[in-house]
């Protein structure tokens, strides 16, 4: 992860008219105004809905993170951002988005990665680059897509929810995905915190798999983030030896399905350059509402 320079904000005008005049942390008693900003778009939100509905407050129960607030010149919450391993805007546009990059190069947090929507997360990363702190990669065009109702082919059967037992053979598979995905291992930064979390997903019902009589994964998915109005489609992998066969899509439309216990309306993001993976998706029912983008420290 990377750790944010700062040159002790120099953006700074004056207390006043600066940035802790505008950015504060927010407390229990904003956690209304939290859940309406966030309601606004519960599909582009649903990260930061689900952490909410987790600790029912502004105040997040994950140790070591914090939701910033933005608020405009009538003492309203205008916007807000999480801060975490990850970084997640919300309802942020450029001009908010950076105040909240200046407010986390000022901290010196160490972060993975920024991820939203794209306008407010180039916003964020444009401001911590002042600092001359430079990302390993960053992603622009990622078309954030959502399915409502049913998926538009037949779902695969086989595919079920992950068993605690069977963490042994999801983990490698859920660790290969990652790899693919981002380009280093999840274990680079400690790999009980990965371990956890496969683990977290298995528990809360959140894993996805289909496991051939050897145990080994053919297909996973996770629902990486949950709330009562949506859920977020993650971890998606394929065992390569079945890659090309066409098998994508039952198992998506499945996944869809499976997501319809936790919630009506399913969502993902996708690079925009995986037209392969798009193409399936859209196939099963998903179409583009959004843009997001990610920036990997």
């Amino acid at each position: 992860m990377a750790k944010m320079l700062s040159r002790v904000a120099p953006w700074l005008t004056s207390p006043k008219e600066g940035l802790y005049r505008r950015v504060r942390v927010l407390a229990h008693e904003d956690t209304e105004a939290l859940a309406e900003l966030v309601r606004q778009d519960p599909v582009t939100n649903v990260f930061v809905a689900s952490q909410l509905e987790a600790s029912g407050s502004a105040v997040p129960s994950l140790p070591g993170s914090v939701m910033l607030g933005y608020f405009d010149d009538g003492g309203s919450l205008a916007a807000a951002c999480w801060i975490g391993s990850n970084v997640v805007p919300v309802q942020a546009d450029t001009d908010q988005a950076a105040y909240f990059g200046q407010w986390l190069a000022a901290s010196q947090r160490r972060v993975a990665s920024i991820f939203g929507p794209a306008e407010a997360v180039l916003g964020i990363y444009d401001a911590v680059q002042e600092t001359g702190t430079n990302a390993v990669e960053v992603r622009r065009n990622q078309p954030l897509m959502e399915l409502r109702g049913e998926p538009a082919v037949p779902g695969n059967p086989a595919l079920r929810t992950s068993r605690p037992e069977e963490f042994a053979c999801i983990l490698p598979a859920a660790a290969a995905m990652f790899e693919e995905e981002v380009g280093y291992s999840p274990y680079q930064g400690g790999e009980d915190y990965y371990r956890r979390r496969v683990a977290a997903l298995i528990r809360q019902g959140h894993s996805l798999c289909h496991l051939d009589e050897d145990g080994e994964v053919i297909f996973k998915a996770d629902l990486g983030a949950v709330s009562k109005d949506v859920t977020q489609i993650q971890g998606v992998w394929l065992n390569p030896a079945c890659r090309g066969l066409g098998l994508s899509a039952g198992y998506m439309a499945a996944t869809v399905r499976l997501a319809h216990r936790f919630a009506p309306v399913t969502s993902l993001y996708v690079n925009d350059f995986n037209t392969r993976a798009r193409a399936t998706y859209e196939r099963v029912g998903f179409r583009q509402v959004g843009t997001f983008a990610t920036v990997l420290f």
